[in-house]
């Protein structure tokens, strides 16, 4: 059968003649019509969308006529219009089953079941975006895309749920929302069988089939499955932590964070350490505290066989093994394997000293720096050897002190076979090696193999100069040109022991380090005379 129209079957009447039309002969005029068109759709016509719609959007323009201007109930002519346009709507609904889509796009080809569809897909094409929002000006392409977008600005969610009073600013959310009562699950995959109560869900889940990774990051090139993954890794990059808690103010990279750090605000804190009475709202939290007094370490690696108190330090020690450094800095491309290393290091390029010294107010780009830098003012020395009872102002200090004791060098070279007591030192031993010099200057670019060496060399760009003189206040950059100072300038200063003659060596030379600082307060010789040999080593004279 052939595809018929409106104008085909319809018998038109203007608006006077309509107006002339007595209630019977309307009546009789509806029966007809109906009657007409339920006989072609029986014997297998089909109705164009369009004019049946464009006849409807005619009729209302009737109906709101007639009820402004006369007061009369809607006419036979308007209740025959809706007649056509429900009938379209059974037609559009019976397509969803049948897959029939007879309308095509000429540019693209894809094919819709109604021609309205048809003509909001034509506006991908052209760009046209016919209906902006007043409050951001954002533009949209579709009127009910406005209105849905308009609520995020009012706040407006009219779809509530009958079960449990939840409200949705979108119908579909509600849709959505809805099957957690009924536990529907309309979305079955073809190939597991496991369902979901989204589409959206279903697609994800088939990629874990397929291995489709679609979002990729345009810094790294890494790919995932989901935009909301891609959204998240891209704020390892940018540094970016757009969540932030309206009590304290902390912000955070990740929606779940926000939420978990919330509960410290709100929740009662039950579980309290019986030794230094620290209170927790979790009683696992307060396991993994109790570990710090046990030292308890329940997870050991499978490959060296150390041991941490908590599974997430585990994780990240096995980085050690793997060689993995998931977070690169996408300034000069350096990987790490914590976030918050990354967080430190692009410091360096950006010149951020967040953490200042209240009493001098010196600043450092890592909290750690600062507590330890502190420690200058207060003499505190909080790190003790339990073998001879000598405190050091840092760990690290602590534990090269340690193998005085014991001699231990468990780190050797396997190039040379020069041991070390510290991992550090075999690091540093091996670039002379290697060459390698991993630290360089961010204004000039020399590199250096040792960090010390960068930090001594940044000062010729600063100008500053910690070490002074407590003798005559002169300043020096490094610790080491202080000492040569002291050793040739204030040397003559002392003289207990009636030195007749000093012979004073060129100043652009190093005495020999064995020697000390105090060599002419000890003279148990009675030196009268003090020459410079040619070996460069001190001749005393006797008497």
């Amino acid at each position: 059968m052939g595809v018929m129209t409106y104008d085909d079957i319809h018998v038109d009447f203007n608006w006077e003649e309509w107006t002339l039309l007595d209630p019977s002969q309307k009546t009789l005029y509806k029966d007809v019509m109906l009657e007409t068109y339920s006989n072609l759709t029986a014997i297998g016509y089909s109705w164009e969308d369009h004019t049946i719609e464009k006849h409807h959007q005619h009729s209302t323009r009737h109906k709101r006529y007639e009820r402004s201007h006369i007061g009369e109930e809607p006419s036979v002519y308007t209740q025959y219009s809706k007649v056509f346009a429900y009938d379209s709507h059974l037609q559009r609904n019976r397509r969803t089953h049948t897959g029939e889509k007879p309308y095509e796009c000429n540019q693209c080809g894809k094919a819709f079941a109604s021609h309205r569809n048809l003509r909001i897909h034509t506006k991908t094409h052209t760009g046209e975006k016919p209906y902006e929002c007043n409050e951001c000006c954002k533009a949209f392409a579709q009127k009910r895309l406005l209105q849905r977008h308009e609520r995020t600005h009012t706040g407006e969610k009219p779809y509530e749920c009958n079960q449990c009073g939840k409200a949705f600013g979108q119908k579909e959310y509600l849709k959505m929302h809805k099957r957690t009562h009924t536990g529907e699950k309309p979305y079955e995959c073809n190939q597991c069988g496991k369902a979901f109560t989204q589409q959206g869900s279903l697609q994800m889940h088939r990629r874990t089939h397929t291995g489709e990774k679609p979002y990729e990051c345009n810094l790294c090139g890494k790919a995932f499955r989901q935009q909301g993954s891609l959204q998240k890794h891209k704020r390892t990059h940018t540094g970016e932590k757009p969540y932030e808690c309206n009590q304290c103010g902390k912000a955070f990279g990740q929606k779940y964070l926000l939420q978990k750090h919330k509960r410290t605000h709100t929740e009662e804190k039950h579980y309290e350490c019986n030794q230094c009475g620290k209170a927790f709202g979790q009683k696992s939290h307060l396991q993994k505290h109790k570990r710090k007094h046990t030292g308890e370490k329940p997870y050991e690696c499978n490959q060296c066989g150390k041991a941490f108190s908590t599974q997430k330090i585990l994780q990240l020690h096995r980085r050690t093994h793997t060689g993995e450094k998931p977070y690169e800095c996408n300034v000069c491309g350096k990987a790490f394997t914590q976030k918050s290393y990354l967080q430190i290091h692009k410091r360096t390029h950006t010149g951020e000293k967040p953490y200042e010294c209240n009493l001098c107010g010196k600043a450092f780009t890592q909290q750690g720096s600062l507590q330890m830098h502190k420690r200058t003012h207060t003499g505190e020395k909080p790190y003790e050897c339990n073998q001879c009872g000598k405190a050091f102002g840092q760990k690290s200090h602590l534990q090269k002190h340690k193998s005085t004791h014991t001699e231990e060098k468990p780190y050797e070279c396997n190039l040379c076979g020069k041991a070390f007591t510290q991992q550090g030192s075999l690091q540093r031993h091996k670039r002379t090696h290697t060459g390698e010099k991993p630290y360089e200057c961010n204004q000039c670019g020399k590199a250096f193999g040792q960090k010390v060496y960068l930090k001594m060399h940044k000062r010729t760009h600063t100008g500053e100069k910690p070490y002074e003189c407590n003798q005559c206040g002169k300043a020096f950059s490094t610790q080491k040109s202080l000492q040569l100072h002291r050793r040739s300038q204030h040397i003559l200063e002392r003289n207990p022991m009636n030195v007749i003659n000093v012979v004073k060596p060129s100043l652009h030379r190093v005495v020999s380090k064995h020697i000390k600082e105090d060599i002419l307060e000890r003279n148990p010789m009675n030196v009268i005379n003090v020459v410079k040999s040619l070996s460069m080593l001190v001749v005393f004279e006797t008497i």
